[in-house]
């Protein structure tokens, strides 16, 4: 099968309601876009998958929802306002502007123009006021992570949940870099979301948990259907290190524009809450962080064997949900030959993810008796929590079928004559990878769908 393109895939997502380019009627805005009906449920599936990994299956993880408007001493402390810069370089001929690192041979992208301007720092920032007064004062950012809100929430957390070492806070939402060249459809934008871990960690044994959290998420990928030979692990040489990082892997995807970073996980050491955390000599902090005169707390733990307080070592693993997203289409989206002309695309979502669980399909469009059957059964099946049920009225049971395949529904539900006229009452069920039909009673659906989805 040839490889996945990347028109193939915003193709679909258009066309299928996964994703659109933002405010397109007035032309749209670089590097933003919208999720659309079906979109939301997939984006919303990967998100609920992570949140059940890192949350529910665990006993050592507490959640945490904190605010996108950042104040501003959070990044200054935590490096952000003097690092968090990309080298941008302008061409001179077309007037186009790209990130230096990504000239190649001297030339621009754009043109082919040898006359660029030298590279200078960009911040990726976006910086915001807060209150009526614009000044100096009252500066504060979107943020660029979701991981400092954990950092100076680390005290609260504790404090109310009583955890001790090793032990981590899980967030997903929203964050903003103003990327010099937003790229590759969603997989370089400016307004993101985030699912990030900062797991907190006795200092010294912090290699031992960076090489578990690697292993652990590589085998979280392929539960959503990302094969192993398709990701990569790139180790971050040092001189490329992020400036709060002692190591990092990446788990590397094939992407349909090459092989990227799908999710970091960092060795953050004890920086972030080093530089957080208010100046006291007792807490024996290494060399590599200094203590802040402006925080108010002790962002420390008291290790019960040693009797002193310490500051944790942090392992981050940080996942790029709109990435994701990209990666489990790509891996999904399939095009196959049925033979004598007739070809079809289906995704082939694992059926956790799938935007649609069961589409619930009347044979003739408009008949009252197989609608008031389809709205009974659909009624019925959504107290299975399995997620979206949904109810067609076309008519046309080919077409509904082929739109199905498209969209991902693992199972498509045909409401006939025969279950209104016969006894026991009975539906046709369609596997969307088969395409294989079997006929079940109507009193069995919910235990067979129970049982299906839970395989």
């Amino acid at each position: 099968m040839p490889a996945t393109t990347m028109d193939q895939l915003v193709a679909l997502c258009k066309r299928r309601g996964f994703i659109f380019q933002n405010a397109d009627i007035y032309g749209g805005l670089q590097g933003v876009y919208d999720y659309g009906p079906l979109g939301v449920e997939l984006k919303n599936n990967i998100k609920a998958a992570w949140w059940r990994a890192m949350i529910y299956e665990r006993d050592d993880v507490e959640g945490l929802d904190a605010a996108i408007l950042t104040n501003r001493k959070v990044l200054h402390y935590s490096g952000h306002e003097d690092t968090f810069s990309d080298p941008m370089t302008d061409c001179r001929k077309c007037k186009g502007r790209f990130r230096a690192d990504h000239i190649k041979d001297g030339k621009c992208p754009n043109c082919g123009s040898t006359d660029l301007t030298e590279p200078r720092p960009f911040n990726l920032m976006f910086k915001t006021t807060v209150g009526p007064v614009d000044n100096a004062d009252n500066i504060a950012y979107l943020r660029p992570e979701t991981a400092q809100a954990i950092f100076t929430q680390f005290k609260n957390v504790v404090d109310s949940t009583s955890r001790k070492l090793p032990f981590g806070i899980a967030q997903i939402g929203k964050s903003f870099r103003n990327e010099i060249t937003p790229r590759n459809f969603i997989f370089r934008v400016r307004e993101f979301e985030q699912a990030e871990l900062e797991y907190f960690v006795d200092p010294g044994d912090d290699e031992k948990w960076h090489e578990y959290w690697k292993e652990e998420r590589i085998r979280w990928w392929e539960e959503q259907g990302l094969p192993r030979e398709h990701m990569n692990i790139y180790t971050t040489p040092k001189d490329d290190l992020a400036h709060y990082a002692k190591a990092c892997y990446d788990i590397e995807y094939q992407f349909p524009h090459g092989m990227e970073e799908l999710e970091g996980i960092a060795n953050r050491t004890d920086y972030d809450l080093g530089n957080h955390t208010k100046a006291q000599e007792e807490f024996g902090l290494t060399s590599k962080v200094h203590a802040n005169p402006e925080s108010t707390q002790k962002l420390a733990i008291l290790n019960d064997e040693k009797k002193k307080w310490e500051v944790p070592f942090v392992i981050e693993p940080s996942m790029g949900v709109d990435r994701a997203v990209l990666a489990v289409l790509t891996e999904a989206y399939t095009e196959e030959d049925l033979g004598e002309g007739n070809s079809r695309i289906v995704l082939k979502l694992k059926k956790h993810l799938a935007p649609i669980k069961v589409a619930i399909i009347p044979l003739k469009k408009n008949n009252e008796q197989i609608m008031n059957k389809c709205h009974e059964i659909k009624q019925n099946l959504m107290k299975l929590g399995i997620g979206r049920i949904a109810l067609e009225n076309t008519g046309n049971i080919g077409k509904a079928y082929r739109r199905h395949d498209e969209v991902g529904t693992p199972l498509c539900l045909t409401v006939d004559f025969e279950t209104i006229e016969q006894q026991p009452e009975s539906v046709t069920l369609r596997d969307r990878d088969t395409m294989q039909q079997i006929r079940v009673n109507t009193a069995d659906l919910p235990n067979y769908l129970r049982e299906y989805f839970m395989k």
